[in-house]
């Protein structure tokens, strides 16, 4: 398998995943802002969507849109106990983490990253992050991952869009259990390969 990347994007979520599950790929970094393969080749004529993260599957199918392609790698290794098996209850709660996270985290860091929001709705944008943090600390408070004890592809996307706040000025420390939940997961060893493999161990 393939996975297109661009380093610390979103695409970072299923490159955990990967190494989570110990499966194997390849990397292919992606210019997200020209649309051009690293080495050459024009993205946009295999992903018209135009961003990260896309697997390029072993029959050569094409899968886009993180939290569908990070199922599809913990199906492929269930001993990895990445997401509980597919039609349980557990796994619907995992699908509704993965939609918070993809809905109101990583959508709520748009504007703060787009160079033409005006800067008098950047406030804004970052009290609905601090609503959601809010939240979703209480629901980490005595808990090692969001689902219990035990890491799932959740808790990877998770981290990667909590990473952010680092460059869009938001600091963390008034939420105790989150900046606790990011030190548990940027310390487990994947994560700390797919870091170093991206370039940002000295970021994380």
């Amino acid at each position: 398998m393939k996975l297109y990347f661009s380093p610390g994007a979103c695409s970072l979520s299923p490159h955990i995943a990967l190494r989570e599950a110990g499966l194997d790929f390849t990397l292919q970094k992606v210019d997200t802002k020209t649309k051009q393969l690293d080495g050459g080749g024009d993205y946009l004529a295999l992903n018209g969507k135009g961003y990260v993260p896309m697997l390029e599957m072993k029959d050569g199918d094409r899968l886009t849109e993180g939290p569908a392609i990070v199922q599809y790698i913990a199906d492929l290794a269930p001993a990895s106990k990445l997401a509980p098996a597919a039609g349980t209850k557990e796994r619907v709660r995992l699908q509704e983490w993965l939609n918070f996270i993809t809905s109101e985290i990583h959508k709520g860091f748009t504007p703060l990253f787009q160079a033409d929001t005006p800067e008098d709705y950047k406030p804004i944008a970052r009290a609905k992050l601090s609503k959601r943090f809010d939240w979703l600390a209480k629901q980490l408070e005595g808990k090692t991952y969001l689902t219990g004890d035990t890491f799932t592809v959740a808790d990877g996307y998770l981290f990667v869009v909590l990473n952010w706040t680092k460059f869009v000025g938001i600091d963390l420390t008034p939420w105790p259990a989150l900046t606790a939940f990011q030190a548990r997961v940027g310390a487990r060893p994947k994560v700390q390969e797919a870091l170093r493999a991206e370039g940002l161990l000295q970021k994380a």
